[in-house]
């Protein structure tokens, strides 16, 4: 049990040191092959949020753990919403003015709702996956020739303005690109191993696993990145960080993970989990869109809201699923 945690808490951390090396170097390299700014903020940098839940989904499908899988992906989304969102608007009222933004909310909606209609059935089968995966090469088409479209878009502006700071020198992006994927599968599939085990050792299932320790360890960039985005006053860049990544987790992270090894999927995610992460989605499109003129904002009451309905979500799982021996009953 504690070689489990310590496991968990060491992939943790390697996890998130080599996301980040991996997005600066590989936006230093972008950079000096002559990639726009603008493609390297919205590519690079988006994917590079999302990579710890691509990287831990995919190696949970290999070695046969969809739940972990799924739970990752999903419980990622709702804590991204819930948990970041609630408490970088409690740290700083998060404004919504970009016109990409406003387009990206009602897009993740209907991803969400694609989402459900695929689990009806009670399976994640590769062709679900392969539409997942085409929908989502066909949304960054769309969102990359919308930004391309608009370059003084504030979303925009922000993304270009932080691309400085991350640009090194060539051998050392190429240097830290390598070192930092290495690390960054290493630690997914050390993460993985520590998760499943401490699984067994609570009796618990790796959904649960997945939903909450794994889910809030892969959340940490977005955290980071949207409480310094809001303290800057990039409202846009701490939305903007929410919303791509749980487009990425909704599409890509699950359609990468059924492409791999289509699954069953427990009734019980798509009745609780699924029908969670989609409340607290079109929670965040009617918040985010209000109909005063000029007070687009997730205030402060709201954040503790979401913030709120987090604690709440993670207490009845535990509740839920802790066993008696394992409360010391």
């Amino acid at each position: 049990m504690i070689t489990a945690l310590l496991a968990v808490l060491a992939g943790l951390a390697l996890l998130l040191w080599s996301a980040d090396k991996f997005v600066d170097s590989a936006a230093s390299v972008a950079a000096y092959y002559g990639m726009p700014p603008l493609l390297i903020g919205m590519v690079i940098l988006g994917f590079g949020t999302s990579a710890p839940e691509m990287l831990v989904s995919g190696i949970a499908a290999v070695q046969g753990n969809p739940g972990l899988a799924l739970g990752n992906a999903y419980g990622s989304n709702i804590t991204n919403i819930a948990l970041v969102l609630g408490l970088t608007a409690l740290i700083s009222p998060i404004a919504v003015q970009s016109n990409i933004l406003r387009k990206e909310l009602p897009v993740l909606t209907a991803i969400t709702g694609l989402a459900i209609f695929q689990l009806l059935d009670g399976e994640l089968s590769r062709i679900d996956a392969i539409v997942l995966l085409l929908v989502f090469a066909a949304l960054m088409s769309w969102t990359i020739f919308q930004g391309m479209r608009s370059p003084s878009d504030s979303f925009s502006q922000e993304l270009e303005q932080d691309l400085p700071s991350r640009v090194m020198s060539q051998r050392s992006a190429w240097i830290w690109l390598i070192v930092g994927l290495l690390v960054l599968i290493a630690s997914s599939r050390l993460l993985v191993w520590g998760a499943i085990d401490m699984a067994q050792a609570f009796g618990v299932s790796d959904l649960i696993i997945g939903l909450t320790v794994v889910a809030i360890g892969t959340s940490l960039p977005e955290l980071m990145s949207s409480i310094i985005a809001a303290r800057k006053g990039e409202h846009d860049m701490a939305l903007g960080n929410v919303l791509g990544s749980n487009m990425f987790n909704t599409l890509a992270v699950v359609g990468i993970a059924g492409l791999i090894q289509p699954f069953a999927v427990e009734p019980v995610i798509l009745s609780r989990d699924v029908m969670v992460m989609t409340a607290l989605t079109v929670s965040l499109f009617v918040i985010g869109y209000s109909f005063r003129p000029g007070s687009r904002r997730i205030n402060r009451v709201e954040g503790a809201i979401l913030l709120s309905s987090f604690c709440a979500y993670c207490s009845y799982l535990i509740l839920t699923y802790l066993t008696p021996s394992a409360l010391g009953a």
